[in-house]
């Protein structure tokens, strides 16, 4: 079997990135306790290139935000469902959720699963 990859891009506010930071650091051990055999998140540092859609543009980022862009390594996507079911029922996820003031806007980040074609 090929692995899958779960990816993820989300606009984040500048000021709030070590915030995130901190959180993605607690996520990214719910996810390999849970089945993902890699993870790993990014901060956005050069977005701009000449000639094609940046990804500030393509996540509608507003001046005062950058774009995280992270994802995570499964052997299938059997494994991935089955890890996604573990994360989403691990008690320690609704720790990283602030309800009041979350760090960024759900409804604005971008998901998506991934074949592996060449890696």
């Amino acid at each position: 079997m090929s692995r899958y990859v779960d990816g993820f891009i989300i606009p984040v506010p500048k000021h709030r990135v070590a915030e995130y930071q901190a959180i993605a650091e607690s996520a990214s051990k719910i996810w390999k306790d849970n089945g993902a055999i890699e993870y790993c998140e990014c901060v956005g540092d050069d977005l701009n290139g000449e000639g094609v859609r940046s990804f500030t543009e393509m996540a509608n980022a507003a001046e005062d935000e950058t774009v995280i862009f992270a994802w995570a390594v499964f052997e299938s996507r059997e494994s991935r469902d089955t890890a996604n079911e573990k994360i989403m029922s691990d008690p320690r996820i609704a720790c990283l959720m602030d309800q009041v003031n979350p760090i960024f806007d759900f409804k604005r980040m971008a998901h998506g699963g991934f074949k592996v074609i060449v890696g």
